[in-house]
């Protein structure tokens, strides 16, 4: 799936990113609610409100998931396993959005990084999120 150059690449990428973690998951997110209107369900007790504490907030914590599990993609359903709990059993959300806010996300990095957003680091953050969103979906089959 990643090449282990690929890997580094992305271990890189999140590391820098987790300085705006919140500025580029509020993004996303409300890139997501924007674009994807029925998203906004799973959040009707928050203000989401572009640039809102919560929005802040929760975007940040996604950004040091994402972080976090770029440190060891080979260990990623064992560093993801609480949030695969949560949001299967506890938040519910419908397995399709973890591909919206993937999407989302990728936008969010390219807007936020300019040029140093390659066609060679799109294609590897592709393929990491396209895998982080579907271990965070595996528990509801």
């Amino acid at each position: 799936m990643l090449s282990q150059k690929e890997k580094e690449l992305i271990a890189e990428v999140w590391t820098r990113m987790v300085s705006v973690a919140d500025e580029i998951g509020s993004d996303a997110l409300n890139r997501m609610f924007t674009t994807f209107p029925g998203t906004k369900t799973y959040f009707s007790h928050l203000d989401i409100s572009p640039g809102s504490e919560h929005m802040l907030s929760h975007g940040k914590k996604i950004v040091l998931a994402i972080a976090e599990g770029a440190q060891d993609i080979s260990q990623l359903a064992v560093s993801l396993a609480h949030l695969q709990t949560i949001h299967a059993y506890q938040l519910r959300i419908h397995p399709p959005n973890f591909k919206l806010f993937s999407h989302c996300i990728l936008v969010a990095l390219a807007c936020y990084m300019g040029d140093d957003f390659t066609p060679v680091l799109h294609a590897a953050m592709d393929k990491y999120l396209s895998a982080f969103a579907a271990v965070l979906a595996e528990k509801y089959r």
